[in-house]
């Protein structure tokens, strides 16, 4: 039985190692497969190229503009870098005397650029004086992102709503010039009016013959511009304080006119027409004065006139006699010293020591009148 078992089972192990050899044999003569299609694979990298020359120094601080620009270079916008926009608005583009404010604040710009700090302003103002246009100013520089606000205000009346909405919204508002008491501007730049009026109506009397006992005589009329303009109403005030201690001086009247020379220049005229018993005129403004021959009929037949402002035309008829006297108060300073506090506040986080800035005023005559020659150059020119 054992003899009949391998019998059986030596051709089963014959026949499957036959079948394992032969699929060996096939494994090992069977033709390489066909490649597939492949996307070629990436041409070898070209030898470097040679080195360059070098190439010449470039002078200190020189940027090399063979390389790229980086946009957040630090060279030019260091870290913590800031931008402050300040809006100002003054009362008109046609009175001179905001001419000098807006240099004065483009000046502070200049001066307050440095150290990665860039402060631009944004001058907004009517070409004539009108309040609602300055509202809408305001409600514009909100929207448009301004850090700051700073205005002369044509009528506090209409102004006090929108300075408060401004800065109910986050944006803080001084005022330069001419205020707005009652609103939520947190600060005041300009000469104390009232105390400038007084000056005015001192100067008048001099102009007209005081020797210091009060006695002398004349009829003053005021000339006042806007008659909704807080500040000059504090002018007219202080005039009138002044007068009143002079019993021979009589005030014909307060007169009122669009704020333009040509307006102001008729003003005059009309009234020294129907008045010639008027010997003296206070201005609180120099508009008329802003334009030559404006005393044509008035200064020649005696008449006195002291007036506020020193813009070069007004220098001239001091030079000439026809103008006794002039308060100078620094309209350049209007807009650099608003554009600072702003600056001040926003950046430092310090208000002034008092919310009332009272800036210096300079009394000018024929004495010392080439002492302020070439000033108003000066801030109008930024020179």
């Amino acid at each position: 039985m054992k003899t009949l078992r391998h019998t059986r089972l030596a051709p089963t192990l014959l026949l499957t190692l036959g079948i394992f050899t032969g699929l060996t044999a096939c494994e090992e003569k069977a033709p390489p497969p066909v490649a597939k299609p492949t996307t070629p694979a990436p041409a070898p990298a070209p030898a470097a190229a040679p080195a360059e020359a070098p190439k010449p120094a470039l002078p200190a601080g020189h940027p090399d503009i063979t390389k790229p620009s980086t946009p957040s270079a630090p060279a030019t916008k260091p870290s913590g870098s800031k931008k402050y926009t300040f809006g100002v608005i003054a009362k008109s583009q046609g009175n001179p005397v905001f001419q000098a404010a807006r240099v004065g604040a483009m000046d502070a710009a200049k001066e307050l650029t440095k150290d990665g700090i860039e402060v631009t302003v944004d001058w907004r103002t009517p070409n004539n004086e009108d309040a609602q246009q300055q509202a809408q100013y305001i409600e514009q520089l909100v929207t448009s992102g301004v850090d700051g606000i700073a205005i002369s205000v044509t009528d506090a009346k209409v102004l006090t709503s929108a300075i408060n909405s401004a800065v109910d919204k986050g944006v803080p508002v001084v005022c330069f010039d001419s205020d707005a008491p009652d609103s939520k501007r947190f600060a005041m730049y300009g000469m104390d009016d009232f105390e400038s009026g007084q000056k005015l109506g001192e100067q008048m009397a001099k102009a007209m013959g005081d020797k210091g006992d009060k006695s002398v005589k004349g009829v003053v009329a005021i000339l006042a511009g806007n008659q909704n303009a807080t500040n000059l109403q504090s002018r007219v005030r202080g005039v009138k304080d002044a007068l009143s201690h002079y019993k021979n001086i009589t005030v014909k009247d307060t007169y009122y006119h669009v704020e333009t020379a040509a307006e102001a220049v008729a003003k005059v005229q009309q009234v020294q027409n129907a008045n010639p018993d008027i010997t003296g005129w206070a201005m609180v403004g120099g508009w008329p004065l802003f334009s030559k021959q404006a005393l044509d009929g008035v200064a020649d037949k005696g008449v006195k006139v002291v007036a506020i402002d020193i813009v070069d035309t007004e220098l001239a008829y001091v030079k000439s006699g026809q103008v006794q006297m002039l308060v100078g108060q620094n309209c350049w300073g209007w807009g650099n010293e608003s554009v600072k506090i702003l600056y001040d506040f926003v950046h430092n986080g310090k208000k002034p020591a008092t919310p009332v800035i009272k800036a210096p005023v300079d009394i000018v005559t024929a004495e010392n009148v080439a002492e302020f020659e070439g000033m108003w150059k000066k801030w109008t020119s930024g020179k």
